[in-house]
């Protein structure tokens, strides 16, 4: 999955002006995949899978200064990230 997913990110980067670095962390891969299972089995209709990850996309890309977990736990509905003790 890895490599596929970093030739993506590399074939983005080299032609998509100004996306900057795409490197996806470990804590977000997980909290990505999260959602994506959280939207496929809670809502029972997989294809919102994609759909919710493009709109956190669209939210975490128009708001860069907040962190991708709290965009995530907001979709979520939680109050808190995931993990989050305070």
């Amino acid at each position: 999955m890895l490599d596929w997913l970093e030739a993506a990110q590399r074939r983005l980067e080299a032609s998509v002006e100004a996306s900057g670095d795409l490197t996806l962390s470990p804590g977000d891969i997980e909290a990505l995949l999260e959602l994506a299972r959280e939207a496929a089995h809670g809502s029972g209709d997989r294809t919102n899978a994609p759909l919710i990850a493009y709109l956190v996309g669209l939210v975490h890309g128009r708001s860069p200064q907040t962190e991708l977990r709290f965009v995530i736990a907001a979709a979520l509905g939680d109050a808190s990230p995931r993990g989050d003790e305070h």
